[in-house]
This record gives structure tokens, sequence and C-alpha cells, in this order.
């Protein structure tokens, strides 16, 4: 059977997604993995080929469904080729395009597209303007525009022969029910286990496919939990727990699916809470915890008059997973954190339990509650009050992720002070933005350059922003009162071969507490 007429605009389409796939692929092997290794590349190419073309079989098959149904009618007229030329243009454009997003986002995050990049695209807000501050995208989509020409010219005498010449009556329903089943029988043979053939965990993943994890994730809202994190059998993990939890005086429970205890405590009077989280601080900036060079000067500093724990890991690397750890004790569940859940206004939270010994509330965010559904969250879990950007009136300076650390910080500052003027205790949570890309940050506040755009230099910027805070604060007269925590949500990306790429979630995490002797570890 002659392949003829509108088939052949699949054909083309396919030969390019197939293609450009192959070619990032290589170049993310070149750039991440190693130059020189010519039998991992096959494997991983050959792994890579099968979830390409499962991809395009889906991809394609709204096209593919049309031709089988279109009228004859409407398959000759001159504006349905310029409609196919058009398109073809277009879409190939907007291919090349995604191929570089893919490439930056791997760059990010060592890792095709996930459930990070599904997350992302429910709030373009903050995102589209983000990348728009971060990296050159007009230049990029110049030159993807100016790829599908190419590819256009290319291809053009192929299309227009098909588009000329459709597919006869006869043989369309024969083609497109040969084309489903093979992309059946594509979808059945690729997955993400055949993607898994080493050790080497960005190996697997320039071995997949971005749009055919992209689908996937948006699909089923799920994260693939051992990609991710390890696990162990439920008996040997709960045994774990209670041996690594043992103290004098606990009192263990009878179940032992539980590691539910009884810890008699003391009571030192009452005292205010300030939970600083801080975006991307991971430990890899802290001179105190052994940077080379250390971008945390103030961190350092106030390390020798307060507890720095060492050893601490975040949950994830998303804000998300740092809120639902550090304010919920959740482990990270697979898919979406808590905050993100549905049913998820009966949490016990630090606030929901502090609020019920006589605490007033408050979550300071430099951005928009609405953003992975924030706002909603705290107030629904124990939060009186939650101040966002709209709140603040004039800041110092300002991206698209919100106001800057101090003017964030500054405001932390005022309502400590107005609480404890009205003899309240307080728990405040405030959680940072400026040491996000762009990494943009008011200038002369550090002598970095903030039009350099640098990920340290926005760490030293919120260094800075929190050292001055602590400075502040200190001499206000509910300072002897305060117990404060500065931790980082999480790390600030994703690196390392290993399964489970452990230094990339090493956070810091800082207690000043005016009534113990600092310097501790």
């Amino acid at each position: 059977m002659r392949l003829s007429g509108r088939w052949r605009f699949p054909l083309c389409a396919g030969v390019l997604f197939l293609a450009g796939n192959a070619l990032l692929r290589v170049f993310l092997f070149w750039r991440f993995v190693e130059p020189h290794a010519f039998l991992p590349l096959l494997r991983a190419s050959w792994a890579g080929l099968r979830m390409d073309a499962a991809a395009l079989g889906w991809l394609l098959l709204p096209w593919m469904l049309v031709s089988a149904l279109l009228p004859a009618g409407l398959r000759e007229t001159k504006a349905r080729r310029a409609l196919g030329h058009l398109s073809f243009i277009l879409g190939s454009g907007l291919f090349l395009f995604l191929l570089v997003v893919e490439y930056f986002f791997f760059d990010e995050f060592n890792s095709r597209f996930n459930t990070v990049a599904v997350d992302y695209l429910l709030y373009p807000h903050e995102v589209f303007i983000n990348i728009h501050e971060s990296y050159p995208v007009a230049p990029f989509v110049l030159a993807a525009l100016i790829g599908g020409l190419g590819a256009w010219a290319a291809f053009r005498r192929t299309l227009d022969e098909g588009l000329r010449n459709p597919c006869p009556p006869g043989s369309k329903g024969r083609v497109f029910a040969a084309y489903l089943l093979s992309a059946l029988v594509l979808t059945q043979t690729a997955s993400f286990q055949g993607a898994r053939w080493s050790r080497d965990r960005v190996l697997n993943e320039v071995s997949g496919n971005g749009l055919y994890s992209l689908i996937y994730a948006a699909w089923s809202r799920d994260l693939e939990y051992q990609a991710f994190y390890r696990s162990l059998p439920q008996e040997e993990a709960y045994e774990r727990t209670r041996r690594l939890l043992q103290e004098k005086g606990a009192r263990w429970g009878a179940d032992p699916d539980s590691i539910q205890r009884s810890i008699p405590g003391r009571r030192s009077g009452p005292r205010n809470l300030v939970l600083i989280l801080v975006e991307s601080f991971g430990s890899e900036f802290w001179g105190s915890l052994g940077a080379s060079p250390g971008w945390t000067p103030r961190m350092d500093e106030w390390s020798r008059k307060g507890l720095l724990f060492t050893n601490l890991y975040a949950t994830g690397n998303r804000t998300v997973r740092g809120l639902e750890g550090v304010l919920a004790s959740f482990p990270p569940l697979p898919g979406d954190s808590i905050v993100k859940r549905r049913l998820s206004d009966r949490v016990s939270t630090l606030a929901r339990t502090l609020g019920g010994r006589g605490h007033e509330t408050l979550f300071l965010y430099g951005g928009r509650g609405l953003f992975d559904g924030m706002r909603s969250f705290a107030l629904r879990n124990g939060y009186g009050r939650f101040i966002e950007q709209k709140d603040f009136k004039d800041p110092v300076f300002a991206t698209v992720w919100g106001v800057c650390d101090e003017d964030l910080l500054d405001r932390a500052l005022s309502e400590a002070r107005a609480l404890h003027a009205r003899k309240k205790l307080f728990f405040a949570t405030v959680l940072t933005v400026s040491n996000h890309k762009p990494y943009t940050y008011p200038k002369g506040r550090i002598p970095e350059d903030p039009d350099l755009q640098a990920r340290p230099h926005a760490v030293k910027y919120t260094d800075h922003a929190i050292g001055r805070f602590l400075d502040q604060a200190s001499k206000e007269d509910f300072f002897k009162d305060t117990l404060f925590a500065v931790v980082a949500d999480h790390g600030a990306r994703v690196y390392g071969k290993e399964d489970i790429p452990i230094h990339s979630y090493e956070i810091p995490m800082l207690v000043i507490d005016p009534r113990v002797p600092g310097g501790r570890r």
C-alpha cells in the first residue's frame, strides 16, 4: 500500500520529532554524563528511541484521527493546504523551543520534565515572567521560528504533494488502524523502568523523553517515589525509627507499627517563636558548614551565638515539601505535597498547636499567597493571618516572586514589636523569596553586583537580610522571650549521579535561644 496524501504530513513531523529528541539526548549525554563513552550512549539512545516513538504515537493521534474522518470536500482546498504548511512551521518551531526549555530544565534539576514542570505550568504569572527575566527568551523564540522555517523548507515538496494528493478513501481506514495498533504496541514496550537500566541516575534521565514524562506526570499527578527516595520494608522502617528515637524516659505504646511515644517535658515558661524558612538556602553555601568560598558571613557569625544543626536533610526540592516537613512533620508523600492536596484542612501544624496554647499566629510571605495554595493551607491549618505581596506598600525592591527579603523581614519585625506591645505571645513563620531566579536584589546591600544574576550572590544578599533582621531583633524587648529558627526549605538544586543524590538535599538549621549559651552544634 503506497503511503500518500495526508499521511505524509505526520511522516515528516515524525522524522523531525525523532531526530530532534535524538540530538537532544546526545547533547545531554555529552554535557551531563560522559562525552567519550560510546556504549552507554548507544544504550541510552536505544532505550530513549522507544520512549520517543511512544510519545510520537500519541502526539500525532489527533491529527491522524481528524485526517481519517475529514470529509472529501474539505481536503483539497487551497486554504487547507496553506493551513497545513503553516501548522507545520509553527509546530516545528514550538517543538524546537521546547527542546531548548527541556535542556534548561535538565540543567536545573538533572531530570526530564516531571511533576515540578506540571506544577510550574499551573502558575504562569510567576513562572513565565521568571523565565523571561532569567533567560534570553526572545532570541530563543526567534531561533526556534527560523528552525521551523528551515524544517519546512526541507520537507516542503513532500508536504505539498501530500496535501494535494490525499489518501484514497478505501485505504484511509486501514492506514489509521495500522497506526493505532502501532501506537498501542509502542506504548506497551516503552516504560520508565526500561529507561532506568543504569545505576547512574542522570544517565537514566538522559535515556527518557521529556514529553512522555510530562504527559505522565500531568495525567497521574504522581511522583515516582522509588526514583527519588529510598525506602525500607515497613517492619524494618518502624524498628529502625524506634531505635533512632529512643531516649531516656520515653514510653512507647504497645503497637509495633507506631512511633507514638510519651516523653516527660520541662516547661520553661511561655515563649514566642519566629521561624524563618529560607528559599533554596542549601548547606553548600554555608562557610560554617565547610563551603569554600562561603557565601553566608552573617549566618556564620550568628552560628557562634546559637545552635547549628549540621546533619539535616530536606524532604524534597520544592518549597511545598519544606512547608509540609517543617510545619506539619510530614514525610514526602508520593505526588502532591499535603499543602496542595484536597481535604487538607485538619492537619496538625505548629500553628495549630501553638495557637491552641494562646499564641497569635501569622504567616508572612513575600509573594502571592495563591502560589501553590499556600495562603489557603495556612489559614485552614492554624494561622490567624496571612501577609503577602499585596500587603506591602512601596517595597524597596521586588521581582516576579515577590518583595525582597529585607522588606519581608522588616515587616516581620514590626509585627513582632506590635504583638509584644499588646502583651501577646506570637508564632510567626516567614517564607523568603529573594534567593530564586533571576537572582536580583537591591543594589548597595552587598559588594556583589545584582545585574550579574548569580545564585551565590543572591544567597549572600539573603544572608545579609537575615543577619540584619537578627541584629535588629536582638535590640527589641521581645528578644529575650523569643526562640528564632532559620532553616532552608530545600537545597539549591538536585545534582549528582547517585539514585538519591543526598548531598544536594543537605540543608542547615540555626536556632537562636537567648536563654542558652551559643556556639553549639
